[in-house]
């Protein structure tokens, strides 16, 4: 069954454009609020957290009105990561959490992420059934005036996820004498993940934490990482943090200015939980993304390597199917069952900096765990007809990846959010590489 609404990652879009309208906000907050409504006595509730886009005073209100209409009790948090969102969903036993949010997203998207009950992010099932919910009649089923639902805001949402990162950390650990700077993407962790490594007795260095509605993400975040590497250097820190809007995702920089991506950190918090036996089994989680030299590095620890597709989603699936909790992609995001349900960049970061404190050794000495194979990424951006469904462009796929063989990867995918083919090649060596992405991502280009 195609989908209208959800993609890979929740509802996104251009700011007040379908499917981000403040009608469609309306329509999803009573499909899914008539969804997890399952009767009885009980008052049913949902919690709502933001990023810090403009457009989230523009969808929060509607969704609001969406599901009080249907007798859901709201509570707002305001701004809150996005595993603040999943954690609180549980911990306030509420049947529904929502993060409005475009993740890495510039303001002009806007984006919303639903959690169920357990604080995990809907199945594709339960997400076809709100669809099929959502053009209904807005008079369908709603709530008598004495049954409406209320609205209410909180304000220790923060405090209380702050003190929830904080007990990720080694008991008896402290980060004293450590100076770290951290990229809040003027997003949503744009006081919390101060806060916590400050209250661990780091001395911090914030950037990417004066949110004006406009620039979340913008030329800050783990997307854009150049800002943190001038602002570890200039601050003499140990490691830079660079979270993205909604802070489920991280990307590190060493004291030196390098960046170390998603698949360094799964390979280093492996190799840590491995030797202190913290792994349930004994291999971790990732997508079709992640690279070859991870995959051979974690074979010679004597760990396996389960591939998803792309999106945290997926490899969170995955990893319940499986019983492992270790997980992430390459992009950043970190998944730590033991900790929480979705992917949290500020944990994941204080697992990397308990290893630099336990071994007493510098971010760069420890965080070049593999030697990646040459892989490159091209995106080709298209309109009209999928390309990927012309002959000549699968014809060209299949004798790339015929010439590759074992010896390297070719992973073709479309985005879940934009009109982009993603073109992904590996290769032994660099040339071979470069050949590989180049000829994929021309026969895609002609046929956009």
């Amino acid at each position: 069954m195609s989908r209208k609404y959800f993609g890979t990652d929740g509802i996104r879009g251009r700011a007040n454009t379908p499917p981000m309208t403040p009608e469609i906000a309306m329509r999803l907050g009573m499909a899914a609020g008539k969804y997890f409504h399952r009767g009885g006595a009980r008052r049913h509730s949902v919690v709502i957290g933001k990023d810090t886009r403009l457009s989230g005073y523009m969808l929060e209100p509607a969704l609001v009105a969406g599901f009080t209409a249907v007798g859901m009790d709201v509570t707002l948090f305001g701004p809150l990561p996005t595993p603040g969102v999943a954690m609180m969903t549980t911990s306030l036993r509420a049947d529904l959490g929502v993060m409005i949010s475009a993740s890495h997203n510039a303001f002009e998207d806007n984006g919303i992420k639903l959690f169920g009950p357990d604080g995990y992010k809907l199945s594709d099932k339960i997400e076809l059934e709100i669809e099929s919910r959502m053009d209904r009649a807005l008079d369908d089923k709603l709530a008598t005036p004495a049954e409406l639902g209320r609205a209410r805001r909180i304000d220790d949402a923060q405090a209380r996820y702050v003190e929830i990162v904080k007990a990720t950390f080694p008991r008896g650990m402290r980060l004293s004498g450590l100076r770290v700077c951290v990229d809040c993407a003027n997003g949503a962790a744009y006081k919390v993940a101060p806060a916590a490594l400050y209250e661990l007795g780091a001395e911090v260095f914030p950037i990417g934490v004066s949110p004006d509605g406009f620039n979340i993400n913008r030329e800050v975040g783990s997307t854009d990482t150049l800002a943190l590497r001038d602002a570890v250097l200039k601050y003499r820190a140990d490691i830079g943090i660079a979270l993205d809007g909604d802070a489920d995702r991280c990307i590190l920089i060493d004291e030196k200015g390098e960046e170390i991506d998603g698949d360094q950190l799964i390979a280093l918090i492996a190799t840590h939980w491995k030797e202190r036996d913290l792994l349930s089994r004994d291999g971790v989680v990732t997508t079709v993304m992640s690279n070859l030299g991870l995959e051979k590095y974690l074979g010679k620890l004597g760990l396996e390597l389960e591939r998803t597709k792309v999106g945290d989603r997926y490899v969170v699936e995955k990893m319940r199917e499986g019983g492992f909790n270790l997980g992430g992609e390459q992009s950043g995001h970190i998944v730590l069952s033991d900790y929480t349900t979705t992917g949290d960049g500020l944990i994941a970061a204080l697992q990397v900096l308990a290893f630099m404190v336990g071994n007493d050794k510098p971010l760069s000495t420890v965080s070049r765990v593999f030697d990646p194979v040459p892989q490159k990424l091209v995106n080709v951006r298209y309109t009209g007809a999928d390309p990927l469904d012309n002959e000549e462009v699968q014809e060209t796929i299949s004798a790339v990846e015929k010439r590759l063989g074992k010896a390297g990867r070719l992973v073709i995918r479309k985005s879940g959010t934009e009109p982009l083919v993603r073109v992904m090649a590996e290769a032994e060596k660099a040339d071979e590489m470069e050949k590989a992405v180049n000829e994929v991502a021309d026969a895609v280009r002609a046929k956009s």
